[in-house]
């Protein structure tokens, strides 16, 4: 048996996350699959908007729409990448990585893991950064149905409205604007 992880900070899990995670549960074969959440420490602020448990609800939100069964965990960042693959691992355990992110994989290839490549799907308008501000602008238009319309277009529905149920959405208004990695 061989667990797939994708790993990713998730701020939030939008549409290209769910094609990562359903490209795992495809190629795992009835293994099981395991979604470790990134900095899990950080979390109300303007880059990590929410914390590793509200990632962590939305992640099983979307899987429990989808019928998709993933494992969620959550990983503290250690700011050491030549020792992350080692400190991730003590985590979501061992197995095969499945990611987009071309400097995880070379990490994680350097510690002698399997890594399984999935192209990129429409990365321009998936990036992490340009989600979270089409959050923070409609963060204040109290308009649940707009936020379900432009939001529609890179979020799953099952995490749009556990943005709306949650209120989630209003605290991205509360950070600066700008652009942010990630």
């Amino acid at each position: 048996m061989t667990r797939c992880i994708v790993l990713g900070r998730f701020q939030p899990f939008h549409l290209g996350h769910a094609r990562l995670v359903e490209a795992a549960v495809s190629h795992a074969d009835g293994d099981e699959v395991v979604v470790a959440i990134g900095s899990a420490q950080a979390g109300w602020e303007a880059n990590n908007p929410w914390t590793a448990e509200e990632r962590q609800a939305m992640i099983e939100a979307w899987a429990n729409s989808t019928g998709n069964n993933v494992t969620v965990v959550c990983i503290d960042d250690i700011n050491d990448p030549p020792n992350w693959v080692e400190h991730a691992a003590t985590t979501h355990g061992d197995g095969r990585l499945v990611t987009s992110d071309g400097p995880t994989a070379e990490l994680y290839r350097a510690a002698g893991w399997e890594v399984q490549d999935v192209s990129l799907s429409e990365r321009e308008r998936l990036e992490g950064w340009r989600v979270r501000q089409s959050v923070r602008m409609l963060s204040t238009v109290m308009d649940d149905e707009a936020a379900r319309t432009v939001l529609a277009a890179s979020v799953p529905e099952a995490v749009i409205e556990w943005l709306i149920e949650n209120d989630a959405m209003f605290r991205c208004s509360t950070f600066e604007s700008g652009v942010h990695a990630g």
